[in-house]
């Protein structure tokens, strides 16, 4: 007979659980929090210290029914959820809808859902942290305050629908700034020489450097035609070799943030989706006779620290698969990141580094599998050696100009062996060999090539970049960066092109009146800052009221100006030339989450969308009448297909190049990879680089 109930967020944590428990224990879910504010109402009493007026979820009230008929047949409740603010709010707004008192020892926490872990959690359970209970507090009720006091003023002065955030804001003001700068850019030219050497039967690069002793930029051609007549029938001499052992050392394992960041990378996985297919991971996974286990620690984390049995499993494990000089002699440790980086429980990491992904494969889904082979990939190598190069310098001499070539070997790979971290620009470090030579050897020159080049913009923001700028001014923390991307999609702020954010012009719109009413909220030190205090609140050196308090004192005034001083704006839909087919109306232009699309002007009598057809300039190769135009999945992926369908139904991934192939005239396709962009043709094997890609 079970004495015990055990209150988790979701039925797959539960299940889980309730294995390792066995029958003495009743183990079901919350599904998430029970109570909120309430959705109609701000919720908040501002004159009574801001109370807040929490209410049961709508739909939770059989969930809460169930959970309390349950209380009543045992003797002991324990409340198990997630080991974060967030959970301590859950179990804290539990204990108070199960008449739990205050000071029971009721709450029970893990980094990882494995049986050990599982079982020692409940020998020392603990009281509910209030201190993490009012942290999380204050966070919603900050939120509330700014959501629910903006958001109707921007209704009133601008349109429906449209709405503030202490977080999301900032967000889409950095967007908006990288957009501003790219506008504002400049490109400046900038010219390199690179001459082709050969030394016996080996060739190599090398790049002008300087000239008469000094290093000289080549901004224009001039200056290229001043250097080429430099080293006219000149003989080219080894003048210096430098070579160096340079250590590479392992990145360290998963935070939220860089998890998110490498699977966006490496996977192309969304940050939403990140998170999503990692509480899989972590609430655990059937694994046939073993049953079911959490395969990863907690995915909602800040800190690089790794418990010293995880260290000392990972040692051995790396002794034995790779060989003793792979384990370093003591266990890494990483630092914090940042001051502000929270330290409440360790990294991501695999909960045991001996369920190796190729063991767990046949039990996992495609995702699944992908992101946890990630995660154990990064834990291992961030626990083996560093990697050893030979880098290689070399100075060249032709009369006055110094042309230099670099290169570089690994001499001992070290982590590499398992892992290496991945970057923005897709691109990856190979071995670059320079043939042995000596001071005085002379070279002979196969080819010269002079190359005309301009300055890049910065580049727009892609989901990694974005999170990993947001972690770095330390706006929002790791729960936050996935819902936030999310919700400014979802108003029209911003939208999603080649992977990257754009603006659109309602979010230009929303953060120009913000920047002039409430500079505060898009201020990312005032924001950074407002994270420190709900950090002190959290660590109980600060009252969660008087944060409040010191905000809401300016806020109010801001509130007040804004409410005199902001114009009404009527934002005018753009009409088109297109003709609605269903009523006869024009098509105007709307932004949605995926950029913009043709609605009829007669919504809401007439509901008619269609997307904005992009031509290629491609004719289709099936039918050879119709043009391959671009298209959007429901899911918002990019794909190509036939304007003349459905009579013609030819549909591709791969963005068609209006460049034929010169072996065959067939259609040729772009593909990307690690090392840029290639043309592949679509029916010979004819491959070339792609010339847009050449200087990136």
């Amino acid at each position: 007979m079970a004495d015990s109930l055990v209150i988790v967020e979701s039925p797959a944590k539960a299940k889980t659980i309730g294995k390792y428990l066995g029958s003495k224990y009743i183990v079901k879910a919350s599904m998430g929090h029970v109570r909120d504010l309430p959705k109609s109402q701000i919720g908040v009493d501002v004159e009574q210290n801001f109370e807040p007026k929490y209410i049961t979820i709508r739909g939770k009230g059989s969930v809460l029914k169930e959970l309390k008929d349950a209380s009543k047949k045992v003797k002991k409740i324990y409340l198990a959820a997630d080991p974060d603010r967030e959970g301590e709010a859950i179990a804290w707004h539990l204990a108070h809808v199960l008449d739990i008192k205050e000071d029971a020892l009721c709450r029970v926490v893990f980094n990882e859902i494995t049986k050990q872990a599982v079982k020692d959690a409940f020998k020392t359970p603990r009281q509910i942290n209030m201190d993490l209970v009012h942290a999380q507090q204050a966070r919603r009720i900050l939120d509330r305050l700014v959501g629910y006091k903006i958001s109707p003023l921007l209704w009133k002065k601008v349109k429906k629908g449209l709405s503030a955030g202490r977080v999301q804001s900032v967000s889409v003001k950095l967007i908006i700034d990288r957009e501003n700068e790219i506008d504002a850019f400049v490109p400046e030219e900038y010219w390199t020489i690179t001459v082709q050497l050969e030394s016996g039967k080996s060739s190599f690069e090398a790049k002008f450097y300087s000239l008469n002793g000094t290093k000289k930029e080549l901004s224009s051609e001039a200056d290229v035609k001043e250097i080429l007549q430099a080293i006219e029938s000149q003989h080219y001499i080894v003048q210096e070799v430098k070579e160096k052992e340079r250590l590479r050392h392992p990145s360290p394992p998963f935070t939220t943030s860089s998890m998110q960041q490498e699977a966006a990378r490496k996977l192309n996985f969304r940050a939403a989706k990140t998170m999503s297919v990692a509480q899989q991971l972590y609430e655990g996974v059937e694994l046939g006779k073993e049953g079911t286990v959490g395969l990863i620690t907690y995915m909602r984390t800040d800190s690089t620290r790794i418990s010293p049995t995880a260290q000392e499993e990972a040692k051995g494990y790396i002794s034995d698969k790779y060989g003793s000089d792979y384990a370093p002699e003591t266990p890494r440790q990483y630092s914090k990141k940042a001051t502000n980086a929270q330290d409440a429980h360790e990294a991501i990491r695999p909960t045991s580094v001996m369920r190796d992904p190729e063991t767990v494969k046949p039990y996992l889904s495609r995702d699944q599998l992908r992101l946890y082979k990630l995660v154990w990939e990064r834990f291992v190598a961030s626990q083996m050696t560093s990697a050893v190069m030979d880098t290689m310098t070399i100075d060249i001499k032709a009369g006055e100009a110094v042309f230099r070539a670099n290169g570089s070997k690994i001499r001992f790979p070290g982590f590499m062996k398992v892992y290496v971290e991945g970057n923005d620009d897709g691109t990856v470090e190979s071995d670059k060999l320079l043939p042995p030579l000596s001071i005085g050897d002379t070279l002979k020159q196969q080819d010269i090539e002079p190359k005309q080049h301009f300055t890049q913009p910065p580049p727009r923001y892609t989901e990694a970049r974005l999170v990993k700028t947001m972690e770095e001014l330390g706006i929002g923390r790791p729960s936050t960066y996935a819902p936030t991307l999310e919700t400014i999609q979802k108003r029209g702020y911003v939208a999603i092109e080649e992977k990257k954010f754009v603006p659109t012009e309602l979010g230009e719109l929303v953060i120009q009146l913000m920047e002039e009413f409430f500079p505060e909220i898009l201020d990312v030190e005032f924001t950074a800052h407002m994270e420190d205090d709900l950090d002190h609140v959290e660590e109980g050196t600060e009252d969660w009221h008087q944060v409040l308090d010191h905000f809401y004192e300016s806020f109010e005034k801001r509130l007040e100006v804004a409410e005199e001083e902001m114009k009404e704006i009527e934002i005018e839909d753009e009409v088109s030339d297109e003709i609605c087919e269903k009523c006869g109306r024009h098509f105007v232009y709307k932004m949605g989450r995926f950029g913009k699309f043709l609605a009829c002007s007669g919504f809401p009598d007439c509901r008619n969308t269609r997307p904005i057809i992009k031509d290629t300039g491609v004719s289709c190769p099936k039918c050879k009448e119709g043009k391959l135009v671009e298209r959007r999945s429901k899911k918002g992926r990019i794909f190509y297909g036939c304007d003349q369908y459905p009579t013609c139904d030819y549909v591709m991934w791969d963005k068609p190049s209006t460049k034929p192939c010169p072996t065959c005239g067939s259609l040729m396709i772009e593909k990307r990879s690690k090392q840029g962009t290639k043309l592949q043709c679509t029916q010979c094997d004819h491959v070339e680089m792609n010339e847009a890609d050449d200087d990136e």
